[in-house]
């Protein structure tokens, strides 16, 4: 049914419980796909030994790079990009299906109901204690609760996990790697999609995952996503999201703007950040050793064509 895209670095007993719960939860038989960052903690070995399909970078290449390496696995027609910390409950899948079945034939953006064991202040999250990673982790008490949610579709809204149609990740050329290792990367994939017509963006409430945290963004250098996102676009992520994508909850077909005009605060923004350099200064701060990092294997077909 679906490639499950899961970029992972050294987070080992995470990554473990996500991939046990997809394969005991889901109703659909999936291609799960991880791409090691690192690997060191044993994760190389570990999906090696499940004969899990898998790319590999010596280092943290950012999540940019390893979920659009790893993308080039997928083999089904939906790619579904999922964190290594979160797990799945019952019918998490079946729901996407279902909301796939009713959207039809229309490019569509579909996002889990997330629960978190802290209050962030998102409020299109759930806040649920059922442990804060694997040592702590009540799974029977969560599955009790999942299945005594009440959670209702909202349009307007995107979160993670990420369900497109492989043809709409192929056409906007998945993530974009200059917001490298991250921050505003889902932000710019949403424009991506705006600007080739998709208008579907959908948290579908029967799909619930639990998000133990950021697990990983502590451990790394932030790029200055928000900065890079309106020196690309023009507009604020704020803007874009508020003016443009939430509106599609309620907006009559064909009446939003097919291209976002930015209002007069990202203009003015805008012109002050164009005395930096992004995103090209983040790029070198975080990683100016990356491209000896990727694992190509270009050359190994090459060899083993010749050889044949």
């Amino acid at each position: 049914m679906f490639s499950i895209l899961i970029p992972t670095w050294n987070n080992l007993p995470y990554l473990k419980l996500c991939v046990d719960s997809i394969r005991r939860h889901s109703a659909f038989e999936h291609e799960i796909l991880v791409h090691v960052n690192d690997g060191s903690d044993g994760t190389l070995e570990w999906v090696r030994e499940q004969g899990i399909r898998h790319t590999w970078s010596k280092g943290n290449v950012g999540v940019c790079i390893a979920v659009n390496d790893v993308a080039r696995l997928a083999s089904r027609e939906w790619i579904l990009f999922m964190n290594d910390d979160m797990f799945c409950t019952p019918d998490w899948d079946t729901a996407f299906v279902d909301a796939l079945r009713e959207i039809g034939e229309a490019p569509a953006y579909l996002a889990s109901q997330i629960i978190e064991p802290t209050d962030t202040g998102n409020g299109l999250v759930t806040v649920a204690h059922f442990g804060t990673g694997p040592a702590d982790f009540d799974e029977a008490a969560l599955l009790d609760f999942a299945a005594k949610m009440d959670t209702t579709d909202r349009n307007g809204i995107a979160m993670q996990p990420t369900l497109v149609s492989r043809e709409l990740w192929l056409r906007v050329g998945g993530y974009s790697i200059e917001f490298g290792p991250g921050m505003s990367s889902d932000d710019d994939f949403l424009m991506k999609l705006w600007l080739v017509g998709c208008r579907t963006f959908r948290s579908v409430g029967a799909s619930r995952i639990y998000h133990f945290g950021c697990r990983t963004t502590g451990r790394i250098r932030r790029n200055r996503g928000g900065r890079e996102f309106l020196m690309k676009w023009g507009v604020s992520q704020r803007d874009f999201k508020r003016n443009y994508m939430s509106r599609t909850a309620d907006a009559a077909p064909g009446t939003l703007p097919n291209v976002p005009r930015p209002n007069f605060v990202s203009r003015l923004k805008r012109v002050m950040y164009a005395f930096g350099l992004y995103p090209t200064e983040d790029l070198e701060a975080w990683e100016p050793d990356l491209p000896s990092q990727l694992q190509h294997t270009a050359s190994l077909t090459k060899t083993a064509t010749a050889r044949r």
